[in-house]
């Protein structure tokens, strides 16, 4: 199955070493056109493909066939370390945003380690994790991909200042209720079907 365009473009950038801003650079163009483009927000037009194309030595009918695939679903992922609590946490969003493939991890190592080989449009993160902390997960997720939206999912107020300085977007309360997840997303605005508009 090929691949759509954001995706491939996000890996031919990171195969190639060059960050969002360096490729900005050398097409001289601003670095939102290059996190939109690979967020699927937008598409460049031809005469930015074609010069893509020589920038990252690609292929361009690969890059045009790319343009024409229809998105992924976003991927969102939950990292709580209470495995009972995971799979409710889980199916609930499941049902919150039935287009997206919902995952869920009990491990922080894991849930990186899936960030780094796929791109993910929500990751909702307990704050406190056994032998390991949310919130420095999240910095390491928002490393690996700013436009990602990341919140916190805890019952612990005392945490707000630190989660914020984060990057994080906000905050649910665990138990997890429908209606603030919808609240959220709405605030968000996380396109149920494909991910953040």
């Amino acid at each position: 199955m090929d691949i759509v365009f954001g995706e491939l473009l996000r890996r031919l950038r990171t195969e190639r070493g060059l960050s969002q801003q360096q490729l900005a650079d050398q097409l001289h163009i601003d670095r939102s056109s290059i996190a939109r483009w690979e967020t699927g927000a937008r598409q460049p037009d031809i005469s930015l493909i074609s010069r893509l194309s020589d920038c990252l030595n690609a292929d361009i009918a690969e890059l045009l066939r790319a343009t024409e695939q229809e998105p992924a679903p976003p991927r969102v992922i939950v990292v709580d370390d209470e495995r009972i609590i995971l799979g409710g946490e889980v199916a609930l969003l499941q049902k919150a945003l039935p287009g997206a493939e919902v995952l869920g991890f009990t491990k922080s190592a894991d849930a990186l380690a899936y960030a780094r080989e796929n791109r993910v449009s929500l990751a909702v993160l307990d704050i406190e994790l056994v032998n390991a902390s949310g919130l420095e997960l999240c910095r390491e997720l928002k490393a690996l991909d700013p436009q990602m939206h990341a919140v916190f999912l805890t019952a612990y107020s005392n945490y707000a200042l630190d989660a914020w300085a984060t990057g994080a977007e906000g905050f649910l309360v665990k138990p997890l209720a429908r209606e603030d997840v919808d609240s959220l997303l709405a605030r968000l605005q996380f396109n149920r079907g494909g991910g953040v508009r």
